[in-house]
């Protein structure tokens, strides 16, 4: 928020009196917004799922969460399906869940329809995690899980997502811990995914 002021000659009494209140209250709101970011958790939300059924985020509750928004013909797609179909295979059985939300925002990457994104990902990468219905994350249509997770990690109103396969790592309560960069491999943060865990 920008606040902008129109200042006229006033003494400093007037200009308490004029804008001590505007200005407290907006740091108020700002405060308010920032503390009710904070204390929200990742499993307050509801999303759709690929097939447009609806998914209560509720239900991973106890569970360690990697999200990512994924995409089809990126030059990341190879490694990373590669290396999250991998993680998820050592680590599902003790609590890891990959949640991966296609997104066509970077360079038109994801042009397919849920379907196609689905055959895909399952038929060229054995991917076993689920993948959810195709999502904005960044801009006004950004899916409100997407605004949470930026405001979490990115600062008092949130930092963009750069480009596809950014990664955010939650733990068991739902908080989020950890956000990665689009560049960073999956595998390289297999050992935060076990400190969450509690495998460390």
């Amino acid at each position: 928020m920008i606040l902008c002021l129109k200042l006229r000659t006033c003494t400093s009494a007037q200009l308490s009196t004029r804008f001590s209140r505007p200005l407290f209250s907006s740091l108020h709101s700002i405060r308010a917004m920032a503390s009710q970011s904070q204390s929200a958790s990742v499993h307050d939300f509801t999303v759709k799922d690929a097939r447009g059924k609806d998914v209560d985020l509720s239900q991973y509750k106890g569970k360690a969460l990697l999200i990512v928004n994924v995409a089809s013909q990126c030059g990341l797609t190879n490694s990373n399906y590669t290396e999250l179909s991998e993680l998820y295979g050592k680590y599902k059985d003790q609590g890891l869940e990959i949640l991966a939300f296609p997104c066509n925002q970077f360079g038109a990457q994801e042009p397919g329809d849920n379907e196609q994104i689905l055959e895909f990902a399952c038929t060229r990468f054995k991917a076993e995690f689920p993948i959810f219905d195709k999502v904005d994350v960044n801009g006004n249509n950004a899916a409100p899980l997407y605004k949470h997770l930026k405001s979490s990690k990115g600062g008092l109103f949130g930092d963009n997502i750069k480009w596809n396969f950014s990664k955010f790592l939650v733990d068991k309560e739902g908080k989020v811990i950890e956000r990665y960069a689009p560049t960073t491999s999956p595998l390289s943060i297999e050992k935060d995914v076990k400190k969450v865990l509690g495998t460390a």
